[in-house]
């Protein structure tokens, strides 16, 4: 199935973490699509007759596993036939038509999410530009109309937000955390509240004890 004309993407976040995926393909383009499965965790298979050195390099960096503990695993050799349902997620970068065509349909035919690199028409599943804080991820997307567009947007979001994201998040969870063990529901927290307030640029100047007794003061005061 090619996707239609004007059908808008879905935006969502898998959790990739100790799943297999396939890259098919081993060139740069392939490196940083490989590079951001191993950071979420994926086992990684790589599928291609030779490949880029950055695409070696992730593979002989030892500090580099899935969560179940493989390795990045790259086999120097072409796609074979129907090998991509064998996946709960596949990649399509080999620049050659033909080949991610056919990756494309034994992904379609099994069920398997598909993304073709720079071929919008044969994917399932789209991936955006993605700026990353600790736990904020920050994803931008044109539904893969325009890869530059969405990283632009996605630098000029990073740059506008700025620092700190990471430790915000982990202080807010934490604050959460504790009304969870009290048996108090979190919305009884005007968070929005908290976030208008001072509490951003606290952290982002790493004012973090501060910040942390702003929402301890917050998680504590009585119910209304």
């Amino acid at each position: 199935m090619t996707r239609a004309p004007g059908v808008e993407v879905f935006p969502i976040g898998l959790v990739i973490a100790g799943r297999r995926c396939l890259v098919v393909g081993g060139g740069a383009v392939a490196a940083r699509k490989i590079a951001s499965l191993l950071r979420c965790g994926a086992s990684v298979t790589v599928v291609a007759p030779e490949v880029h050195e950055a695409v070696a390099a992730l593979a002989e960096d030892g500090s580099i596993a899935a969560i179940d503990g493989e390795p990045l695993d790259v086999q120097l050799r072409p796609y074979r036939a129907g090998e991509a349902g064998d996946y709960r997620l596949v990649i399509a970068a080999t620049g050659d038509p033909a080949v991610d065509r056919a990756v494309h349909h034994d992904a379609e035919a099994a069920g398997v999410w598909v993304n073709s690199a720079d071929d919008l028409d044969h994917c399932s599943a789209v991936l955006p530009a993605v700026h990353r804080d600790g736990a904020v991820s920050v994803a931008v997307s044109t539904g893969g109309t325009s890869p530059a567009l969405a990283s632009w947007l996605r630098d000029r979001l990073a740059g506008a937000l700025g620092p700190g994201l990471g430790d915000l998040a982990k202080l807010l969870a934490e604050g959460r955390a504790a009304l969870q063990a009290r048996g108090r529901p979190t919305s009884t927290v005007d968070w929005r509240g908290l976030l208008d307030g001072p509490l951003p640029d606290l952290v982002a100047r790493g004012r973090i004890d501060e910040a942390r007794q702003i929402i301890h003061t917050a998680i504590n005061s009585p119910l209304q």
